[in-house]
């Protein structure tokens, strides 16, 4: 009779998996795989194995616009948009005294002294009317999930961010300057509604039922009152451009060279648009709060 736990078996020695009868005591720094002495290459820090050196070199696949493929299409950059409308929405319920409004909104009376609300408005919306934020977020949500894989996120970001930043330029050259506010994601919504128009017409497809609903959606802009026209107009307007800018950059290595230069451009022309809005309104203008 015997007493105890039994004597473990002794562990298999590691073994290089290119060459199984070569013991290797040696790990690859990047994927922890043994590596016999010919399967290794030296690294910052310690060796690699000659799999992952491979794998490294080898050329990133991109997409039809230059963005890196991903195995994953989750369009996080649309969530997160929405998240943050979403929180700030809150944000304008819990802090009193409209704070929220009266720092973030865009009023063209204040486009030369806090140019930023030109961006935040578009994450504003209103409390009065909650299909406001809900029927953007709905159309965020069905234009976001078929753009951001297509262009990529920073390309897709990119042309949300701009095709805000165009609404507010719109509402400023085409409406009186005044202190009364305007919020809303609907020039970027505006945005994707060209954008997406570019990305289907660049690829050969039917853009008719697309014209249809950007039709429908202007004229009820010039029926419905309260909302900004002149903002869809310039979302529209910035979003299509900036999506031509990354839809038709020529293919290549300087590929996302033409894209940026032609991004560039686009917010160029932007600023340049406001800038010469702000000289002709000269003293009309407030130059700092409270004036």
């Amino acid at each position: 009779m015997s007493y105890g736990m039994p004597p473990a078996e002794p562990a298999a020695p590691p073994v290089c998996p290119r060459h199984p009868d070569r013991v290797s005591y040696v790990r690859c720094q990047r994927c922890g795989r043994p590596a016999c002495a010919e399967c290794q290459r030296p690294a910052a820090v310690g060796i690699h194995c000659v799999d992952c050196v491979r794998e490294m070199s080898a050329p990133q696949v991109r997409t039809r616009y230059g963005a890196p493929a991903r195995r994953s299409d989750r369009p996080i950059v649309t969530w997160s948009i929405m998240a943050l409308c979403g929180l700030v929405y809150l944000l304008q319920w819990l802090i009193p005294n409209d704070e929220v409004y009266q720092n973030f909104a865009y009023a063209t009376a204040l486009t030369e002294i806090q140019p930023w609300r030109m961006f935040t408005s578009a994450f504003l919306h209103s409390q009065g009317f909650v299909l406001h934020i809900v029927l953007n977020m709905y159309t965020l949500w069905i234009f976001g999930r078929v753009l951001e894989p297509a262009l990529g996120r920073a390309r897709y970001l990119a042309v949300y961010v701009i095709s805000a930043l165009g609404g507010s330029v719109g509402f400023f050259l085409l409406t009186p300057v005044s202190m009364n506010g305007v919020i809303g994601a609907s020039g970027a919504i505006f945005g994707l509604f060209g954008a997406l128009f570019v990305v289907v017409r660049q690829r050969g497809g039917d853009v008719s039922q697309l014209v249809v609903l950007i039709a429908i959606n202007a004229v009820l802009g010039f029926m419905v009152q309260g909302i900004a026209w002149q903002a869809h107009l310039g979302g529209l307007v910035a979003g299509g451009l900036t999506t031509a800018a990354i839809a038709y950059a020529p293919r290549g290595r300087a590929q996302v060279a033409f894209q940026i230069g032609g991004i560039v451009l686009v917010v160029a022309i932007l600023v340049i648009l406001t800038l010469t809005r702000i000289a002709s309104l000269g003293a009309s203008m407030p130059t700092e709060l409270g004036i």
